[in-house]
């Protein structure tokens, strides 16, 4: 066996840079929570092939004492904290003290700096972990790192990051998550020389949500305001009409720290569960604040990862919030018949907010300190004057609009379509098989034969659920089906449950069982694939949430319940569709069905006479 031997310092650096920097956006990220912690109201970030050859990060925050500087990139130094008690009181971004240390021993450091009591700065250069130069500078107050030539010493590292671009991108998705973090602050992004993002710091959010995902996304945005003890919730979330693919949307901020956790996403997405069709995910930017004595944030080394204590009635709040910010308005999808040519007007607002942006900092090395002062000030004087289209301008421009259709703005006064109502609609008729069409007033209403079934069936399971009301439909000849000794094990932990709500399950032998009986409104998901999805489906929820069998079950069956709705091309009289829609019209949310899907469009008359050109 080898001789057990102490690494020396340079290779413990460099394990250390591996677990913090794992390519430019992490020097990014690093540099930006320093800057905010310094007390920064500005702050610009500048990167040049990706971030790879060339980072430089200037702010106007507190800067750093002369014999201060050379401790700043040492291993586990740290202004934040002085003992491990301080570990359960965090309120800066950072503190583990290995930002510095680990950026400097892969890359080339240039440090220039200084305090409001000092008359002069200092320079300082640090290559590789190796320290090259202390001296005094002149230059504004505040710090500029300037990072070159990232992983220069670690080609092995260096090989594995992707191409400048794809690169850039990550940091500019690291940039906006932290503006979006701190509206208070005011960023700037210079990508290869352009400017690609500038927030004013005037602690509107939408003004920053529109500067970064457009007028679109700040045109359809919720505002979300709650708290109890121990925990608050503040920010926007998009209406369902703005859904993405993936997660990329959803932002959310747990005491100013941008993190990642399945846990709140999974929060967040059952709050929408009943508002989006399935794979689609919501927009949100939630400023959560959580008593820090209920925090671990010392998880990971890249604190994108924190653990929460009393979990479940923090994530049980966050759901409810949201949820009810969701409910509390009726939200029918409408159609315009308008073809609206959005190119030359978007055109416009880029170039009218580019315009205001333009101002650019000489791209320079700061070799010397009045390039420095001359950058710096530009920097605040942009901050200052900055006046780019605002969250203001775009609620002007929404209230104009309704008030050019003041006809569409009462529809939503008022339940629509509802049982009072009823003389005032007629159904005409069905098209397609599968869509039924019902006049009233001046509006022409569509309706989803197998979606509205759907959710009919899906509140009617779950309300029974909830009473406590089951009722049992016998299943002739019993379905027989095969386990694993997992899907035993699983069967034999909610077999109670599924007998409660009306299934009757029992063991035919060896590891064959027979269903003999379902829920009475089940009968159509009487089949063995489908009861086997739902067995699966068990694992997946269990596994994932940390919540009760029996709401598991509750929730896992009646969502099994859209597979017995009448499906779209199926026969369906008007008397069956005329009971469907006063069934319909009683839910609390009769507009989407339990997949997010739309249940009820709706085309107005003053659409219909712009299209024939009467209007």
């Amino acid at each position: 066996m080898p001789n057990i031997q102490i690494l020396d310092q340079n290779t413990i650096n460099q394990i250390a840079a591996g677990e913090v920097i794992e390519r430019p956006a992490s020097v990014v990220k690093e540099l930006l929570e320093n800057a905010i912690d310094a007390k920064a109201t500005a702050v610009t970030v500048e990167i040049k092939e990706g971030g790879i050859s060339f980072i430089r990060i200037t702010d106007n925050g507190c800067g750093i004492a002369k014999e201060e500087i050379p401790l700043a990139f040492l291993r586990h130094s740290t202004s934040k904290i002085r003992s491990v008690e301080d570990l359960m009181t965090i309120h800066s971004l950072g503190f583990r003290g290995e930002a510095l240390s680990s950026i400097a021993a892969v890359s080339q450091v240039e440090l220039i700096t200084r305090t409001p009591s000092s008359f002069n700065g200092c320079r300082y250069c640090i290559e590789g972990g190796t320290e090259k130069g202390l001296e005094e500078f002149g230059c504004p107050e505040g710090t500029t790192f300037l990072v070159r030539n990232l992983f220069y010493n670690i080609p092995a590292r260096r090989k594995f990051l992707k191409s400048a671009q794809t690169e850039a991108g990550y940091i500019a998705d690291m940039v906006e998550k932290i503006a979006l973090s701190h509206p208070e602050i005011s960023f700037r992004f210079i990508n290869n020389n352009q400017s690609r993002l500038h927030t004013s710091g005037n602690r509107n959010l939408k003004d920053i949500i529109y500067s970064i995902y457009g007028r679109d996304i700040a045109l359809n945005l919720l505002p979300v305001d709650a708290s109890m003890e121990a925990v608050s919730v503040h920010g926007l979330i998009g209406n369902p009409v703005i859904c993405r693919g993936n997660r990329a949307y959803e932002n959310y901020y747990i005491n100013g720290r941008y993190i990642r956790s399945e846990v709140i996403s999974r929060a967040i997405e059952e709050a929408y569960q009943s508002f989006l069709m399935q794979h689609k995910y919501p927009f949100t930017v939630l400023h959560i604040q959580i008593d820090s004595n209920l925090l671990d944030v010392n998880v990971h080394p890249t604190k994108m990862d924190l653990r929460i204590g009393n979990a479940e009635t923090i994530l049980a709040f966050l759901y409810e919030t949201i949820y009810s910010v969701l409910s509390s308005k009726e939200r029918m999808p409408e159609i315009s018949l308008e073809k609206k040519n959005l190119k030359s007007e978007k055109k416009k607002t880029e170039q009218s907010v580019m315009k205001k942006q333009e101002c650019p900092i000489e791209q320079s090395q700061h070799k010397d300190a009045k390039e420095i002062q001359t950058a710096q000030k530009q920097m605040i004087k942009e901050t200052a004057n900055y006046t780019a289209y605002t969250a203001a301008d775009v609620d002007k421009e929404q209230k104009k609009k309704p008030e050019q259709k003041a006809e569409q703005l009462e529809l939503f006064d008022g339940r629509l379509l509802s049982k009072e109502e009823k003389n005032s609609y007629r159904i005409i008729g069905q098209v397609f098989e599968t869509y039924w069409l019902i006049e009233q007033q001046n509006q022409l209403f569509f309706m989803d034969q197998h979606a509205a079934h759907e959710k009919v069936l899906y509140e009617k399971i779950m309300k029974r659920l909830q009473k406590q009301e089951y009722y049992s439909q016998m299943v002739n000849p019993p379905i027989l089906f095969t386990l694993s000794m997992k899907e035993e094990e699983r069967l034999a932990r909610f077999q109670s449950y599924f007998k409660k709500i009306g299934f009757e399950i029992e063991h035919f032998g060896g590891k064959e069982y027979a269903i003999r009986a379902v829920p009475d409104d089940l009968l159509g998901i009487a089949q063995k694939e489908i009861f086997l999805e739902l067995l699966d489906g068990l694992a997946e929820e269990v596994r994932q949430q940390n919540i009760s069998d029996m709401q598991v079950v509750c929730e896992k069956v009646a969502r099994m319940s859209c597979r017995a709705a009448i499906k779209g091309r199926s026969a369906f009289s008007v008397q069956e569709a005329e009971s469907l829609l006063q069934e319909l019209m009683t839910l609390e949310n009769p507009y989407h069905c339990p997949h997010g899907r739309p249940t009820l469009i709706m085309v107005s008359k003053y659409e219909l006479e712009k299209k024939f050109k009467r209007v």
